[in-house]
This record gives structure tokens, C-alpha cells and sequence, in this order.
């Protein structure tokens, strides 16, 4: 794999970033709190793209071991802090509940450090950050502006509370925490999307679920629509379910197909919340969906690759189908 410099990076950073504040500009938004909130866009997006670069979490976590998640953690709450106090929004007890979100992880996996992957600790912290984003109190943490971002907030934040946890304080083997592409990649991604889509489509008519109504009217937000899933939910989904936690459970069963298809299963009934509950329609889906996203993170050692399906397949369906 050919992956990419930090140079190469940060230049995807300066253009999300800049990108970002010209379209939130062109919405209207201004003033300190607004320059406050990009500013914390801009570094918690940083530490989750730096680290994706070549060498980049070897050298910290070579160096500096555990201190290094650590001082990732606090750069990371001293952010939200910042951001606290500059939209006027502070509150001690928004202040404790990030730190515990960041901090309890960190302590979880220090206390595993050495050990062999998949241990309890690392579960539990995989656990623990998924149920943040989940079911966390991100419109109470991230009220400003209008609550319009809190998502995003959520899971930049998650994504560095992870890397701290996992790339440096664990020091975790074959997550594919990258950016870059391999030999055959092209293979893998494709293949793993039009595979999908022949299974998924057809059933998925079948089960009442989806309809075909293409959003003609909604294409002109095609490429922003794309980078924002790609970043803001393949992304970090891949890094949970594929770099951690099928890399995980792999690791503990010593069988590769065993992490596969239970992490797969896992991923399925994680979106069993989704527009409504019970949705077993929706866990079928997302289950063979994750067992694709799968096959190409297993083929490609990388989460950019998983990613890159898992975005294709929800901007499809975002702009061609109509969930009934």
C-alpha cells in the first residue's frame, strides 16, 4: 500500500477545513462562536486524519507509549473546553462528562497495556465509545450552533478518543488506521460495492424497505453529501467495527472468518435503533453490508478501503432510494 505523507494529509485537512467554514460563511454563520466552534472543527479533525498518515502513530506511540494517548486526550478535552467557553455555553458538568467519555477509556486501556489484544478492557472500551455516539447526550455537549453540529463534534471526538486509547496506549496490530491504496484495490472496493448492491437492492425492494426514487432535485450536494459521509460516518464506523473490533475479536478466536462474521452481526443489530425499533429489516441490511465492509478491510489491511464501500453504499442510497 502506497500510504499517504502527513504532507498529503494536511492538505485534505486544509481543504475539508476551509471548505467547511466557506459553506458555513455562505449559511450565514459568523462571530466568535462560530469562529470558536470551526477552530474546534479544525484540531479534532486534525488528530483524526494526522494519524492516518504514514509513520505518524508509530512515531507517537514509539516515543511517547501511553503518555502519548494521554496528551491526546487532554489537547482533545482542553478543545472542548475552549469550545465551551467561547460560545458562552460552559458548564461544569458538560466539562465532567467529557472528561469522564475521554479519560475512562484511556485509564480502561492503560490498565491493559502489554497485554495481548482483545482483552475485556479493550471490549469495554469499544463498547463504551460506540454507546457515546449512540446514545450519548451530544445535543446537550455540543449546543451550539443550534445543535446543527453536535453530531459531528461527537464523533471527531470519539474518532481521537480511539486513536489515543487503541494506536497509542495499545498500541493495536493491524487496525488499517490509513490513508492510501494497494495493488488490486480497486478489485476489492468495487467488487465489495457491486456485490452488495446485486443482494441488497433486490431484497431490500423485496422486504418493503427501500423504493427506487432518485432525488434529482438533491444532486447538486452530491460531493459534499459524499465527503461527509465518507468522514463523518464510514469513517469512524469502519475504525470501530472493522480496524477494532473484528480486528479484535480475530485476534482473540485466532480465526480471521469468526471475527469477520460476528463483528458483521454485531454492525447489524448496532442499527437496530434506526427509524424505529424493533428494525430487523434494517439489521439484516446493515449485517450483510458489514460482511462486504469486512471482506475489504481483510483484503486491504485498511479502514480507508471499508470506508470507501460503506460511503458508496449509503450515498447510493441516499440520492437513488426512498426508505419506505
Amino acid at each position: 500500500m502506497k500510504q499517504l505523507s502527513i504532507w498529503s494529509v494536511l492538505g485534505i485537512w486544509a481543504g475539508l477545513t476551509l471548505g467547511g467554514a466557506f459553506y458555513a460563511a455562505w449559511q450565514g454563520y459568523g462571530g466568535r462562536a462560530f469562529a470558536v466552534s470551526m477552530a474546534t472543527f479544525a484540531i479534532l479533525l486534525l488528530g483524526m486524519l494526522a494519524f492516518a498518515a504514514r509513520g505518524v502513530a508509530e512515531r507517537f506511540a514509539g516515543r511517547g507509549g501511553a503518555a502519548a494517548g494521554f496528551t491526546l486526550g487532554a489537547f482533545a478535552f482542553i478543545v472542548f473546553v475552549m469550545y465551551l467557553a467561547g460560545t458562552g455555553t460552559f458548564a461544569f458538568s458538560r466539562a465532567a462528562a467529557m472528561a469522564a467519555f475521554i479519560f475512562v477509556p484511556l485509564g480502561l486501556a492503560a490498565s491493559a497495556e502489554g497485554a495481548a489484544p482483545g482483552t475485556w478492557q479493550d471490549f469495554v472500551t469499544i463498547a463504551g465509545v460506540w454507546a457515546f455516539v449512540k446514545f450519548g447526550p451530544r445535543f446537550w455537549m455540543w449546543p451550539y450552533p443550534g445543535e446543527r453540529l453536535a453530531h459531528v463534534f461527537t464523533v471527531l471526538m470519539a474518532v481521537n478518543v480511539a486513536v489515543a486509547a487503541f494506536l497509542l496506549v495499545r498500541r493495536a496490530k493491524g487496525a488499517g488506521y490509513s490513508i492510501g491504496w494497494g495493488n488490486l484495490w480497486t478489485i476489492y472496493v468495487v467488487g465489495s460495492f457491486v456485490g452488495f448492491a446485486c443482494i441488497a437492492i433486490p431484497l431490500g425492494i423485496s422486504m418493503k424497505f427501500i423504493a427506487y426514487s432518485p432525488r434529482v432535485s438533491s444532486w447538486g450536494g452530491l460531493a459534499l453529501g459524499t465527503l461527509g459521509i465518507l468522514f463523518f460516518t464510514a469513517w469512524p464506523e469502519e475504525l470501530l467495527f472493522r480496524g477494532l473490533l473484528q480486528n479484535s475479536l480475530a485476534r482473540t478466536s485466532k480465526s480471521e472468518f469468526a471475527g469477520w462474521w460476528t463483528a458483521s452481526m454485531l454492525f447489524g443489530l448496532s442499527h437496530i435503533t434506526n427509524l424505529g425499533f424493533p428494525n430487523w429489516r434494517y439489521v439484516i441490511l446493515a449485517s450483510i453490508a458489514g460482511i462486504f465492509y469486512g471482506w475489504a478491510w481483510k483484503k486491504t489491511g485498511s479502514i480507508f478501503a471499508s470506508a470507501l464501500v460503506h460511503a458508496a453504499v449509503d450515498v447510493t442510497w441516499h440520492f437513488l432510494f426512498r426508505t419506505l
